[in-house]
C-alpha cells in the first residue's frame, strides 16, 4: 500500500520546537520531491517547504525561512520538518505530500500557544 504517514505534532509554547516526521511506504522517497504544507480550518492549504529526491535542493515559504528545516533520510524512507522558534500563527494541520503523484498523508496537528 502506497502511503505517507505524518507524526510528531503536538502542543508547544511559543518559542518552542517540534520535529515532524513523514514515513513513506510502498514507494521510494529518493525518487521524488516531497513537500510539507499546512492548513488552518477555513483557509487554503499553504506551502511550507519542499526537498528534492537527492536532498540537495530545498525551498521554504518566506514565513518559515530561517526557523524551519526540511530534511530526509532515504535509508529510513522518511522526511522531517524541524520547526524552531514556533509562533502561534504556525498553528495548523501539517501534511506531507508528493504533489507529482497527488499523494498526501493524513496530517498531524501542531498547536502553538502564546
Amino acid at each position: 500500500q502506497v502511503q505517507l504517514v505524518e507524526s510528531g505534532g503536538g502542543l508547544v509554547k511559543a518559542g518552542g520546537s517540534l520535529r515532524l516526521s513523514c514515513a513513506a511506504s510502498g514507494l521510494t522517497v529518493s525518487s521524488y520531491t516531497l513537500s510539507w504544507l499546512r492548513q488552518v480550518p477555513g483557509k487554503e492549504r499553504e506551502f511550507v517547504a519542499w526537498i528534492t529526491g537527492s536532498g540537495g535542493i530545498t525551498n521554504y515559504a518566506d514565513s518559515v525561512k530561517g526557523r524551519f528545516t526540511i530534511s530526509r533520510d532515504n535509508a529510513k524512507n522518511t522526511i522531517y520538518l524541524q520547526m524552531n522558534s514556533l509562533k502561534p500563527e504556525d498553528t495548523a494541520v501539517y501534511y506531507c505530500a508528493i504533489r507529482s503523484r497527488n499523494l498526501w498523508g493524513q496530517g498531524t496537528q501542531v498547536t502553538v500557544s502564546s
